[in-house]
C-alpha cells in the first residue's frame, strides 16, 4: 500500500474536523429553533412595535444628515442583535460541550492547526447562512439601498461574536455564565449605537465597541448610496482581534493535553517485591 502522501493527509484531517464542527451546530436543536423562529420573530416586533416617525441623526460614516423612518432604523439594530446573538451562542455551546473532546484529540496527536481551522470554516459558513436569511427578511419588509452591503456588515458582525463565543466557550467554567457574557455584550454593544434610544450614538465611545463597523456599514446599506468598505475593513479588524482572542483561550484549554509527559505507574505486584527486597537485612 502507498503511504498517504501529507498534502492528503491534511485535507482529511481538515475536512473530518470540520465535518464534525458542522454537525455539532446542526445537532444544537435550540440553535436552529431561535434561527428559525428568533430571527422572523425579533425582525418583525423590531418593524412594527416602532413607529415610522423619521429620525435626525447624521451618520458617522458618510458625514450625511440622514432623517430614515425609526421602524426601519430600529429593524437594521435588530437584525445585527438577532445574529450576533445567534451565531455567538451557537460559536460558545459548540465550544463549551466540546471542549473535553478537543482536549483528547489533542492527546491523541491530532493537529490544533485543523481543529481551529475548522472552527473558523464552520463559523465562517454558519454566518453566511445566518446572514443571508436575515437580509431576506430584511428585504421583505422593506427595500435596503444597499442589500448586499447589509448582509456583509451582518455577515462580518456574526464571525466576530462566533469569535467571541469561541473564546468565552474556552475561558468560562459554566455555561450560564458564557451566555450571559454573549447576550450582555450584544445588547449593551447595539443599544449605546441606536440612535433613536441613546443619545451617545454619535459619541467617540461607540468607536470602540465590537460592532461599530458592521453597524455603520448596515445603517450606511440602509439608507445610503455611498459604499464603506472602510468600516467593513474596521469590523474585518475586531474579527482579527477577537480570532485572536478565541486562538490563544483554546490554546490554552489544550495545552495541558500536548507534551506533559505520563506519570510513571508501577504495578502493585512490582511495587511490593520492591518494598520486600528494601526491608530485606543486607547479606541475607
Amino acid at each position: 500500500m502507498k503511504p498517504r502522501r501529507p498534502g492528503r493527509r491534511h485535507r482529511t484531517y481538515l475536512t473530518t474536523a470540520t465535518r464534525y464542527a458542522l454537525t455539532e451546530h446542526l445537532r444544537n436543536r435550540f440553535a436552529m429553533v431561535l434561527m428559525a423562529l428568533f430571527i422572523p420573530v425579533w425582525t418583525a416586533l423590531a418593524f412594527w412595535s416602532v413607529p415610522d416617525t423619521r429620525t435626525r441623526f447624521r451618520l458617522r460614516a458618510t458625514g450625511n444628515l440622514l432623517t430614515p423612518h425609526g421602524n426601519q432604523l430600529t429593524e437594521i439594530t435588530g437584525a445585527l442583535n438577532a445574529v450576533t446573538l445567534i451565531i455567538g451562542f451557537m460559536m460558545f455551546a459548540a465550544s463549551f460541550a466540546g471542549g473535553r473532546f478537543d482536549r483528547r484529540l489533542a492527546l491523541a496527536g491530532y493537529p490544533r492547526t485543523h481543529l481551529v481551522l475548522a472552527k473558523l470554516t464552520s463559523l465562517m459558513l454558519a454566518s453566511a447562512a445566518v446572514a443571508a436569511y436575515t437580509t431576506a427578511l430584511t428585504c421583505a419588509f422593506w427595500e435596503p439601498e444597499q442589500p448586499a452591503l447589509l448582509a456583509a456588515a451582518l455577515f462580518l458582525a456574526g464571525i466576530t461574536y462566533g469569535a467571541l463565543g469561541v473564546a468565552f466557550g474556552s475561558l468560562l467554567r459554566r455555561e450560564v455564565e458564557g451566555m450571559f457574557a454573549v447576550v450582555m455584550t450584544s445588547v449593551i454593544d447595539l443599544a449605546l449605537q441606536n440612535p433613536l434610544y441613546s443619545s451617545s450614538s454619535n459619541g467617540g465611545i461607540v468607536r470602540y465597541l465590537p460592532s461599530y463597523g458592521a453597524m455603520q456599514a448596515a445603517t450606511g446599506a440602509g439608507f445610503s448610496t455611498t459604499p464603506l468598505p472602510k468600516y467593513l475593513a474596521i469590523q474585518a479588524g475586531w474579527f482579527a482581534v477577537a480570532a485572536l482572542v478565541g486562538l490563544l483561550a483554546f490554546h490554552i484549554r489544550t495545552r495541558n493535553s500536548l507534551g506533559r509527559p505520563r506519570p510513571h505507574v508501577i504495578a502493585p505486584s512490582t511495587a511490593d517485591a520492591t518494598r520486600q527486597a528494601e526491608a530485606r537485612p543486607s547479606g541475607t
